[in-house]
């Protein structure tokens, strides 16, 4: 479909309608895909590994975590 037939369409929807549009056209071009996603977390999940088992950090017991993530949404 042409462009400008697709900017004519859009522009006899409802207000509503476009502001759908616009947010789902902004989120294409804003969000990683899933993939993506599941490579850079791949990627933090391996560097934080090996400054684990290298010592680099200490690790953090999940009740200390979880006490710190509770104190911050009170």
């Amino acid at each position: 479909m042409e462009l400008k037939k697709i900017e004519n369409e859009a522009m006899h929807l409802s207000a509503e309608d476009r502001a759908h549009l616009i947010q789902k056209l902004v989120e294409s071009i804003d969000s990683p895909s899933a993939d993506e996603l599941k490579s850079e977390w791949l990627s933090v999940a391996k560097d934080r590994a090996a400054q684990l088992d290298s010592g680099a950090v200490d690790p953090v017991p999940s009740d200390v975590v979880l006490k710190k993530a509770q104190a911050l949404i009170k």
